[in-house]
């Protein structure tokens, strides 16, 4: 007798799909965040003996925060991490 799983092997397959896309788009907007990082990481890496470092890691450190936890808007990569564990859990049943 088959499970509830298999009964509509269209329904999963549409979920499956659905939290794909999901994943796909958290991803690329982590990616997008992830500008900010890369511009901040440059300014301290170009920095000279006389440019405030502290602040220039604070400002890093910052926008490594908001990839990571979101800002005003959007949860960042906890995000991605949410829908990357669903689109497993799918993917795996």
């Amino acid at each position: 007798m088959p499970g509830p799983a298999s009964a509509c092997p269209m329904a999963d397959a549409e979920a499956l799909d659905k939290a794909r896309r999901k994943l796909d788009d958290e991803f690329a907007e982590v990616q997008r965040s992830l500008g900010d990082v890369h511009v901040a990481y440059q300014a301290v890496v170009n920095a000279e003996a006389e440019d405030n470092l502290h602040d220039l890691l604070k400002v890093l450190e910052k926008a490594v925060k908001e990839a990571r936890d979101g800002g005003i808007i959007g949860s960042g990569a906890n995000d991605h991490r949410r829908a990357l564990d669903s689109y497993l859990a799918l993917k795996n049943a």
